[in-house]
């Protein structure tokens, strides 16, 4: 069965360079919405994202935008972390994001980039007093990683401490630790990077949320560890629940990652994505097992609108 209905898109990192965006308020063509080099933002990192996807119902026609709401819920409380005053709730955030896809008129799956940042331009080292602004863009996008099997190495880069930079805000600065761990992997010839917090535990992927199966239990780590409280995350467990899975969520040892019989990704960029190998050591057969799978398949079926018991989870594009 292929899990994903649109897989072709653009390259992640091929540059976006047309359509329509949110931006000052208002929608307008994304090659017009810049900002200055000055900006707080762009030199200290002074922002925070969502990732959001929509997928394309081919059938009926219609674009799902993938929790929205809880997204944006998140990116109010990131906000508030950082000292961002937004002027919308997360209601009338979801709003322009409809309107803002419908613009573009997408038949296709796609990827969503709300991101609220420091707007001021001045040279200091500060949250306060700082003028701030919202920005949102979009791109078409199928699979950000090969969903059926990556191959991992757990990271000499150290997942930073939520008492350093919050791990469960999207602080765009943030990013350059897991991008740090992912470069370092890429290199050495594997798809992805599993990080440890400072006691030595598995946080999560450079990107990414982490489950692993054993004798049939699904296990991820807290939000203790270090990691970001995902939403696809939380939608697993659901996921999990209506198909009588069992699952804990305890810390993770490093050597349990050899010996777990399934072992997979969970975000919004990489979906529910396949681990096969880890430092080169297979999991469980080296082939995606039986568990991840079914949560595949579930998985795909409620985010494109086609399972009525999952329908709170999408938002409908074009009315």
């Amino acid at each position: 069965m292929e899990i994903i209905e649109t897989t072709k898109g653009p390259s992640p990192n091929q540059e976006i360079t047309s359509g329509y965006c949110f931006f000052k308020g208002q929608i307008m063509p994304l090659a017009e919405a810049n900002v200055n080099i000055s900006t707080h933002a762009l030199n200290y990192g002074t922002g925070c994202f969502e990732g959001i996807r929509a997928y394309w119902n081919a059938q009926e026609g219609q674009l799902y935008v993938l929790k929205a709401l809880e997204h944006y819920q998140r990116l109010l409380l990131s906000c508030r972390i950082l000292k961002i005053n937004l002027p919308y709730n997360a209601e009338e955030l979801v709003e322009r994001t409809r309107l803002m896809l419908a613009k573009n008129d997408y038949r296709e799956d796609v990827y969503i980039r709300p991101f609220a940042f420091k707007a001021s331009q001045v040279i200091k080292v500060t949250l306060t007093g700082l003028r701030d602004e919202l920005a949102i863009f979009s791109v078409p996008m199928g699979n950000y990683v090969d969903t059926a099997g990556l191959a991992a190495t757990v990271s000499s880069w150290q997942r930073i401490s939520d008492n350093m930079i919050p791990s469960r805000a999207k602080v765009t600065g943030a990013y350059i630790n897991p991008a740090l761990a992912n470069d370092a992997a890429t290199a050495d010839g594997y798809d992805e990077a599993i990080m440890l917090s400072s006691d030595g535990q598995v946080s999560e992927a450079s990107s990414a949320n982490l489950f692993i199966v054993r004798n049939g239990v699904l296990v991820t780590t807290p939000i203790t560890s270090d990691i970001l409280e995902g939403i696809t995350r939380r939608a697993i467990m659901q996921l999990a629940d209506d198909l009588g899975l069992s699952y804990e969520v305890r810390q993770i040892d490093r050597t349990e990652l050899y010996i777990c019989d399934e072992m997979f990704l969970a975000g919004t960029g990489a979906q529910i994505a396949a681990i096969t190998s880890v430092d080169r050591r297979p999991v469980g057969t080296g082939k995606m097992g039986s568990i991840t799978k079914q949560l595949q398949e579930a998985y795909d079926s409620a985010v494109r609108g086609k399972d009525e018991r999952y329908m709170e989870w999408v938002t409908p594009v074009y009315k």
